[in-house]
């Protein structure tokens, strides 16, 4: 059987450690074939955003187009979107090629405290790519924003959930790492209920990226074909051992260990 090929429509990190470079990373870790559009180029380390650069609508468009005629995409994710200009070319291009499942990581800031969408592309967001979505991976301040309510408690976690499968997305899975939780967790709210994933909370300044990182890891699994609670559960453990075995570089936040040496345990949910 031929290598499923995942597709990642995002932003470059010139760090490595979020964005394009951390998809890339996670599709050869978890083996499948990565091919990626890049919608803007961030001056970014792990201490912060120095500039942005959005790539011409036009060129993300035709990226996108290269690699869909050419590929037979089993799965895809979007990171970085970060104008609305740029959602619309993108949503475009998605319903042209017929491509899912879709993986929406909704990345509004980054972690360093930089945003990363324009608040007036918020709503495009809302109204244009959620309805395509297969999964949104929101954290607890972007399913705030994508829900328009305060989340408090495990309670408001599902109720942002259940609000944002409502714009038309088909599962959100609000993870739980902005939590005081220990150990974290993450609800995938989808039609059968709520799912719960756990994992022991990891003290580590080690966390840039964790977010690209555990969104590639759920299109990953479903490139392989795995049902959605399966995928969630397996990029939920591939995420700790990341992080687990981070390899401590940088000053500020540091990337995660792509590549680590052993899985681990089934978290279950």
């Amino acid at each position: 059987m031929s290598q499923p090929v995942v597709l990642t429509i995002a932003g470059s990190d010139s760090g490595a450690g979020a964005g394009i470079q951390a998809d890339l990373k996670t599709f050869a870790a978890l083996g499948v074939y990565g091919v990626s559009v890049v919608t803007a180029i961030t001056a970014q380390n792990t201490v912060g955003v120095r500039a942005v650069q959005e790539i011409d609508p036009d060129v993300i468009a035709s990226q996108l187009d290269a690699v869909a005629e050419d590929f037979s995409i089993a799965a895809l994710k979007t990171g970085m979107l970060s104008s609305a200009a740029i959602i619309d070319i993108v949503v475009a291009g998605l319903q042209r090629h017929a491509l899912r499942p879709l993986v929406v990581d909704p990345v509004m800031i980054a972690k360093s405290g930089d945003r990363l969408l324009r608040e007036d592309a918020v709503e495009t967001l809302r109204r244009a790519l959620l309805p395509l979505a297969d999964v949104v991976t929101p954290n607890i301040p972007e399913a705030e924003v994508l829900a328009g309510i305060t989340i408090r408690t495990r309670a408001d976690r599902v109720a942002a959930g259940r609000a944002i499968i409502r714009l038309g997305a088909h599962a959100v899975v609000v993870k739980g790492g902005h939590s005081d939780d220990d150990p974290i967790v993450d609800l995938l709210v989808d039609d059968d209920g709520v799912h719960e994933f756990r994992a022991a909370r990891i003290a580590t300044m080690s966390t840039h990226g964790t977010g690209c990182t555990f969104s590639s890891a759920i299109a990953a699994g479903l490139g392989r074909g795995e049902d959605l609670a399966t995928a969630v559960g397996e990029a939920r453990d591939y995420l700790s051992s990341a992080l687990a075995q981070a390899p401590g570089l940088g000053h500020g936040h540091g990337p995660l260990n792509h590549f680590p040496v052993r899985q681990a345990a089934h978290a279950g949910h």
